[in-house]
């Protein structure tokens, strides 16, 4: 039984390492793989084997696979709707997409990139511009969950539909109520706009009445729509089912029924007042057919002496409408000023004077100056409302937003050089605009926003767009405290301060290309140019940054950062470390033992100098390796048992090497007698002739 447990316990642990050895091999097939981590959004992806959910496996070019998760997306590119619609789909499946929205960016990377920011997004893109009260409505008050239909949620992956841009309806009754119950269809826009729901349009000037089943006519034209169309029922107001075959279906019988034929054989729509003969003349078979507001004139006003056969004059509005109400401001105008060219019969209010007619004055309207009332710019004051106004620049009417910031050349106050009449918000002032200032943005630079550098000043609501200067001090706090002041004032080839931009790029804070280390106190050479700032430049109070380091007091000799490993044994020179070694290398040493008592040369030389010097003591509990005194007698290293040779006589032949090395000062004992010798037995004769030692 215990052998069948370990035996079972054995296979366990056989099999857990298996598992460990294959998933720290996926690990790092993955980490070769991906190209980096995925974004939040997308970490249920995340992992080598969800790949191609993403991607095709091709060897053309890059495909990917958004819109089958995307199917919202792939809805609004089918029905050509919505801002995706409105790019270009060409190329690979997918290629689109990564173009606005890549990936592999880091678990925080924002997928959805707003430029410049989702609030002055520009919404006309989309396929349904901002107008009139939506043009002040916050997003979130129409995208969000509460008004997205069941259709556009099956689609939506998106869990949190409070927080998705997508799944809206053009259409009114998405974000509205339908105050009339569906009984005028969905095209709300048929009789309201955006400018104000409570002016509707359905009135003389906009609504055909004439296409109904009562046509009006006379006064009928005049009266208010809710006289006739009474609430019903339900407390809303009555489009079908009202009586009107007879005058008494709506009004009162003042005659109490006296007069049993109806009542248009003595009146007519167009006065209740009028008599029977004014009612049933036939004005226009005169040269001057009463239409509009004339039918409303009573025939004295304008036939005072009542001889209505005395010719008058009509032919100019003029001619019965004097003085002139706008004081002879349009006399310079082609038709001279014309009343009928802005005004109808109908009423003198409002105006027939279009948006189309506007165009083709010196100030033509776009939007959104399309939707401001005329009032607005022609101030009303009766007799002296102005309409020669000046428009020359967008301050004659507006409000200079920027407090007289652009009044200078070049840009004297020209709005329109960076905004557009849609929208003030929305500027056109573009990257490639930035590239010609005074200030070129690269780097890091060109991803900030712009009201992240052109922001009000404290104690101010204005945006600063003019500098006193542009160094990198303007925006970014100096973190080295003015360490560097004198390196920053240093001039550039446009003679401005170098700042920041000295030792610092845009591209990235943390490279430091430009700080050359030879120009200070400490050039780098040598096994230093390896390391880390950090490493000689320490943090105080064991920070993790190099925020608060004072670069100017980091040590400049070898034993204020490394340890002096010879316990001070070399008294004044102890300090001087360059006299033995360099920065190339601290092993092997530079010392030069021929300035010593202890000459090397010969066979000293290629000795090791752990061989000699093995002297070591305890110092501060650390052995240390001691070079005095190291003892230069030979039998101290040698021994005193190597036999030496007394007498010539004792050695070899006449000509032995050994018997002419006894004669010089190294004497050729044991064990050195083994060694061949390096010179030829002519020129050891030749030295011994010199030596004048050994007779030949």
């Amino acid at each position: 039984m215990a052998e069948a447990r370990n035996a079972f316990i054995l296979g366990a642990r056989t099999i857990g390492l298996a598992l460990f050895v294959i998933a720290t091999a996926c690990a790092a097939a993955n980490a070769q793989i991906s190209p980096g981590p995925l974004a939040r959004a997308h970490q249920s992806l995340d992992g080598s084997a969800n790949c191609i959910k993403c991607h095709e496996v091709s060897t053309r070019s890059p495909t990917f696979r958004c819109v089958e998760c995307h199917r919202e997306i792939a809805a609004e590119l089918q029905q050509h709707r919505g801002l995706h619609s409105t790019f270009s789909n060409s190329g690979p499946p997918g290629s689109a997409c990564v173009k606005c929205h890549s990936d592999h960016n880091g678990e925080n990377f924002a997928l959805l990139h707003w430029e410049p920011t989702s609030k002055a997004f520009d919404h006309t893109k989309t396929g349904y511009p901002l107008d009139g009260k939506h043009a002040a409505v916050g997003c979130r008050a129409c995208h969000n969950a509460q008004h997205i239909p069941a259709p556009a949620r099956a689609l939506l992956t998106s869990k949190d539909l409070n927080r998705t841009w997508l799944g809206l309806s053009p259409a009114c009754v998405t974000c509205h109520q339908d105050k009339h119950q569906g009984r005028f269809g969905t095209n709300c826009a048929q009789c309201h706009s955006t400018v104000d729901w409570k002016a509707v349009r359905i009135d003389q000037q906009s609504f055909d009445h004439s296409k109904t089943r009562y046509r009006l006519t006379g006064a009928h034209l005049s009266t208010p729509c809710q006289s006739c169309h009474t609430p019903g029922a339900d407390g809303q107001p009555r489009y079908v089912g009202i009586p009107f075959e007879t005058c008494s279906s709506c009004h009162n019988d003042p005659h109490k029924g006296e007069f049993r034929q109806g009542c248009e054989s003595c009146h007519s729509t167009y006065s209740w007042k009028k008599s029977a003969f004014t009612s049933t003349f036939d004005h226009s078979t005169t040269h001057f057919p009463l239409l509009g507001k004339h039918l409303e004139v009573q025939c004295l006003s304008c036939h005072k002496s009542a001889d209505f056969k005395a010719p008058m004059a009509f032919a100019n509005c003029a001619d019965c409408h004097n003085p002139d109400p706008h004081r002879g401001q349009f006399l310079q105008r082609a038709d001279r000023g014309r009343c009928e060219s802005c005004h109808n019969v109908n009423g003198w209010i409002p105006s027939t004077y279009t948006a189309a007619d506007h165009a083709r004055s010196g100030f033509p309207l776009v939007s959104p100056h399309v939707n401001v009332k005329c009032a607005d710019c022609h101030i009303p004051a009766g007799k002296n409302t102005r309409y020669k106004i000046k428009f020359a620049l967008c301050v004659d009417c507006h409000k200079d937003e920027h407090e007289g910031q652009f009044s200078a050349a070049p840009w004297s106050n020209r709005c329109e050089q960076c905004h557009a009449g849609v929208s003030f918000k929305t500027s056109s002032y573009t990257l490639a605009s930035h590239q010609k200032s005074s200030f070129p943005l690269d780097g890091g630079h060109l991803a900030v926003a712009c009201n992240e550098c052109h922001k009000p000043p404290p104690g101010s609501k204005v945006a600063l767009y003019h500098f006193s200067h542009l160094s990198c001090t303007r925006c970014h706090e100096d973190i080295h405290n003015g360490q560097f002041a004198k390196r920053m004032a240093a001039i550039d080839a446009k003679g401005a301060p170098l700042g920041c931009l000295a030792c610092h790029s845009t591209k990235e804070w943390k490279y430091l290309a430009r700080f050359d280390h030879a120009q200070t106190a400490f050039p780098l050479i040598g096994s230093h140019r390896a390391l880390a700032c950090a490493d000689c430049h320490k943090p105080p109070n064991m920070e993790l940054t190099m925020l608060h380091v004072r670069f100017a007091d980091a040590p400049k000799v070898c034993y204020e950062c490394h340890e002096n490993p010879h316990a001070g044994q070399f008294g004044a020179q102890a300090n001087n470390c360059s006299a033995c070694h360099n920065n190339n290398k601290w092993r092997p040493s530079l010392f030069d033992h021929e300035k010593t008592a202890f000459s090397l040369k010969g066979g000293h030389q290629d000795v090791a100098c752990a061989a000699c010097h093995t002297l070591k003591k305890p110092v501060d509990d650390k052995m240390v390796l001691f070079y005095k005194p190291t003892p230069t007698a030979c039998e101290a290293c040698h021994g005193t048992t190597v036999p030496k040779a007394t007498k010539i006589s004792t050695l070899g032949g006449r000509n032995d090497p050994k018997i002419l090395h006894a004669l010089t000062i190294f004497s050729v004992d044991h064990p050195h007698h083994l060694a061949l010798c390096s010179l030829s037995g002519s020129l050891v004769i030749w030295i011994t002739r010199l030596l004048g030692s050994y007779p030949i």
